[in-house]
């Protein structure tokens, strides 16, 4: 027999020599192999049974015919001499992945998580059993007697078979009884870990017990002994653990396990077969058994026995040769790449380097050595391209560099804003809204930078943010923050308008005071130059002008000033012996 990775199992009983040989692989594409043995080549090939993987293959006692099951939920029947499919029939609603066949070779249990057992002849279930939670890895009879002999024997009522699963620490033991009420196990084994290889010694007699070797997925063999008589509530526990460790003589102190990777019992049922150590190499190991002591440690030095040998000219991978100051950086990081450095080019390394008296090369030199052109890599105005903000924007919120961070966020053109929050990847926007969040916080003037990058997040990201199960948690800083703005909006809408009513009157109020006195002095004096008015320019510049009464009276006594002068004149002339006539002539 062979482990269950492989799904294969020799013969044991044959009435032709030519069979003995023959073993039987199941494939994952479907088919089954038949692999002699004894000539080391494959004697044919079964094909056309399944469409999956074989999970299981079992000999019937007449080796010409060979059961096997797979993950397409069925059970074929070969003719091994033919080659050809004998019968098939859907042995569970889901991948069937263990069989084994009754002692008289008329049943056959089949598992996938329930176990069935199948009458051979009719291909009808004979009984139901509940099974496991997971898929069962192994079907074993553990009698081929019933412990009742006073009734008859049928071929199969009274037997008991142990069945195992993956990711089940209980080995189950059921029991076969003449009716079906009884679907349950009567009796289970409990180990330390997954059963991987389970072996046993059938018991022939009813005073016989059944001895169990199970070996677990940590590497350690459970030993139980038990006489099958019945049902048994409580899980039985081993009778001996068996494990195997090195000495730890050589450089390591501390011993180390080694994996118990099968075990079997011999022919005499006193003894096993041990198989240790590593799966390319095992080490196989017959030991006697004694079963008084709880737990065994065999001390076994593998590393002497263990001569794995690898031929160098077989490898095509070469290591290269390294200075011992060369670093080399591990590839996967983004942004980070390096060629493997030989010894040869240690000349140029030295080139390279500058002397004290020598100046550094710009950049434009160094791209113009990498036949770079410099007037497509300089942006006009010198503004660094949507797509660096992005990536600087990312690298800032990675980093929680503020430099750089300042150095994106501050800008006020809408259309970099928008672009950069086009192109920065879905990863980052979470984090941007942390960050925004935080700034939004502080100065009134950086907040109202802030809320145009918040804007074009929540209009470009919304169908990415509303997928977030947890978006209100991540955002409950910022639900708050805007909550208490818009609650004293109106109050400080009220307190604006205030203050704008005394900044203005203020304003008013200074303007009116700033302005200059007027000079009520005349710039320009015009007189004019007519006789009477040089004659009483005296008399008219002391007079009184402000009232028409005034001005009257001057007049009146004008006119009788220049009566009495024209009479003083007559009186002088002689003129007054003028006839009226004459005088009004004269007027």
């Amino acid at each position: 027999q062979d482990g269950p990775q492989r799904k294969k199992r020799k013969s044991e009983v044959g009435e032709v020599d030519k069979q003995l040989d023959i073993l039987a692989i199941g494939t994952a594409v479907g088919s089954i192999l038949l692999y002699s043995t004894v000539k080391g080549e494959l004697q044919s090939k079964l094909d056309g049974g399944h469409d999956s993987r074989v999970n299981c293959v079992r000999w019937h006692q007449d080796n010409c015919c060979l059961y096997s099951c797979s993950d397409d939920k069925h059970i074929v029947e070969w003719n091994t001499q033919t080659c050809k499919v004998k019968c098939k029939w859907k042995g569970d609603n889901s991948s069937v992945t263990c069989l084994c066949i009754s002692p008289d070779g008329k049943m056959l249990l089949s598992a996938g998580r329930t176990i069935k057992l199948w009458d051979l002849e009719t291909k009808e279930v004979y009984r139901h059993f509940t099974g496991h939670a997971t898929s069962v890895s192994s079907l074993t009879f553990t009698t081929v007697k019933p412990t009742n002999e006073s009734k008859p024997f049928d071929g199969i009522t009274g037997l008991y078979f142990l069945s195992g699963a993956i990711h089940d620490r209980l080995l189950s033991v059921w029991y076969i009884r003449s009716d079906r009420k009884e679907k349950n196990a009567v009796m289970s084994f409990t180990v330390t870990d997954e059963p991987t290889f389970v072996d046993l010694t059938v018991s022939e007699v009813k005073e016989e017990p059944v001895k169990l070797a199970v070996v677990c997925r940590d590497g350690q063999l459970h030993l139980f002994e038990h006489i099958l008589n019945g049902y048994c509530k409580k899980p039985l526990t081993s009778n001996c653990t068996i494990q195997i460790a090195t000495p730890g003589n050589d450089g390591d102190s501390t011993p180390k396990p080694v994996p118990i990777l099968a075990a079997a019992f011999c022919t005499d049922k006193q003894s096993l077969l041990l198989v240790y150590g590593n799966t390319l190499q095992p080490i196989i190991e017959k030991v006697s058994l004694n079963t008084s002591e709880s737990h065994i440690c065999l001390v076994r030095d593998i590393q002497k026995v263990l001569s794995l040998k690898t031929d160098a000219a077989l490898t095509k991978v070469k290591t290269p040769v390294v200075n011992s100051d060369t670093k080399v950086l591990v590839p996967g990081i983004p942004g980070h790449s390096t060629a493997v450095k030989t010894p040869a080019s240690g000349k140029e390394k030295k080139k390279n380097k500058r002397k004290p008296g020598e100046t550094e090369e710009s950049i434009e030199e160094r791209l113009g050595a990498l036949d770079i052109d410099v007037s497509k890599v300089k942006t006009p105005g010198g503004l660094p391209q949507t797509d660096s903000f992005a990536v600087l924007l990312v690298q800032g919120l990675e980093s929680n560099d503020a430099e750089i961070l300042n150095k994106v966020l501050n800008t006020r053109k809408e259309n970099i804003v928008k672009n950069t929050v086009a192109r920065m990847p879905i990863h980052a926007v979470i984090p941007l809204l942390h960050e925004l969040t935080k700034r939004l916080q502080g100065n009134p003037y950086s907040a109202s930078v802030m809320v145009r990058w918040l804007k074009s997040v929540f209009t470009l990201h919304a169908s990415y943010l509303s997928t977030l199960p947890d978006l209100i948690p991540q955002l409950g800083m910022l639900y708050q923050l805007m909550e208490s703005r818009v609650k004293t909006l109106q109050k400080l809408s009220r307190l604006h308008g205030r203050l704008f009513i005394l900044v203005t009157q203020v304003a008013a109020s200074q303007t009116v005071q700033d302005v200059p006195e007027v000079n009520q002095t005349a710039k320009l004096v015009y007189e004019d130059d007519s006789s009477s008015s040089s004659e009483g320019s005296d008399d008219e510049m002391i007079a009184d002008k402000d009232s028409d009464e005034n001005w009257d009276e001057d007049e009146e006594k004008e006119e009788q000033s220049d009566e009495q002068d024209m009479n003083v004149e007559k009186e002088i002339n002689g003129d007054s012996d003028l006839e009226p006539e004459n005088e009004s002539e004269e007027e």
